[in-house]
């Protein structure tokens, strides 16, 4: 067995039952490289470059405590939680525009009762799925297709 084989097996037995990195850990390094950034531009000013090379260190073993951390459970439940608040609303907003921009065949309407997005065929959006109903809800094949309301 080599150098590097005895190297590689001896840190993963060292990783056995540790948190390793995750989401909350990779933006934090990178968040922490970021600062790192802005602070080879002010090294001029004396207290903005010391509070961000400070925030910047804190960050950085903060984000290695947690990868080295025995405590799973709460790690975990840390993850889940910024993944919930933080990255999946960010990735949805960013990753759903993209997608409705590059659509070119379909058109995205929400529906006025559930707020529920519905792709429909552009062209075709407002004369096979929202009809205009004398007297009647214009969004009623809207509605019974996204949210199953009942209709009369």
């Amino acid at each position: 067995m080599s150098f590097f084989q005895r190297v590689g097996n001896a840190m993963a037995r060292f990783m056995y039952g540790r948190n390793g990195g995750d989401r909350l850990g990779l933006v934090t390094i990178w968040t922490a490289i970021v600062i790192d950034v802005v602070c080879l531009f002010i090294k001029g000013y004396q207290v903005p470059y010391l509070i961000l090379s400070t925030l910047s260190t804190a960050m950085v073993l903060w984000a290695l405590w947690r990868m080295f951390s025995r405590n799973l459970a709460k790690r975990r439940a840390e993850n889940a939680w910024f993944m919930s608040r933080v990255c999946w609303p960010v990735k949805n907003a960013f990753g759903l525009t993209r997608t409705r921009m590059r659509d070119r065949e379909h058109k995205y309407i929400a529906c006025p009762k559930c707020r529920t997005v519905c792709r429909v065929p552009r062209g075709g959006a407002d004369r096979h799925y929202l009809p205009q109903v004398p007297g009647g809800d214009p969004y009623q094949e809207l509605n019974r297709k996204c949210c199953k309301a009942r209709f009369p």
